[in-house]
């Protein structure tokens, strides 16, 4: 399962990819993946990466006009990126994915691909349980609607403080209910 470390690497190297860049093309290869349906995951396509952030262990992508692509990898869920030349993922009339070349492009392991000008960003799942999501949302509230919660230990500059309270309120308790 994808921990703390594994989404800020993802995010860092995001950043360098896809900061910037246009989303081109947004492909589902299963449609179990994305678990919104309003506002709709096409309005993504044309719109500049603006944000990348983590929420709890999702990758939050911000496009312009505050729209977010939230990924939640679960267990088995992978991000790849392909450098393209010149041959990227095209949408054909009946919504699937080939390449220029007319080739397939996406394997039984593939749920997703977005396609920028600079690459292809895959979103992968193994096994045969599908756990992995997409939810696309409109607005920081919405986004922050999506906060697991908890303790963020790495953001705060007062976590040492919050858990030396937390940790004396846990021992007075604890202390007074063996007493």
């Amino acid at each position: 399962m994808p921990e703390y470390a594994d989404i800020v690497v993802y995010i860092e190297a995001l950043q360098k990819r896809i900061h910037g860049r246009t989303l081109e093309r947004v492909h589902l290869a299963s449609p179990f993946l994305l678990r919104t349906a309003v506002p709709s995951l096409w309005l993504a396509e044309g719109k500049k990466v603006v944000d990348l952030r983590r929420l709890g262990k999702r990758i939050c992508i911000g496009l312009e006009g505050d729209l977010w692509l939230v990924l939640h990898l679960m267990i088995a869920g992978r991000l790849h990126w392909k450098d393209t030349a010149g041959s990227g993922l095209v949408r054909t009339q009946s919504n699937r994915a080939a390449t220029t070349k007319g080739k397939p492009k996406f394997s039984k392991r593939d749920l997703a691909a977005f396609q920028f000008e600079n690459g292809i960003l895959s979103l992968t799942e193994a096994g045969t349980q599908r756990r992995a999501s997409l939810q696309v949302v409109e607005g920081e509230e919405r986004l922050d609607n999506l906060d697991p919660g908890g303790l963020e230990l790495f953001q705060r500059r007062d976590r040492d403080e919050e858990l030396h309270k937390s940790f004396v309120r846990c021992h007075v308790c604890h202390t007074r209910s063996m007493g």
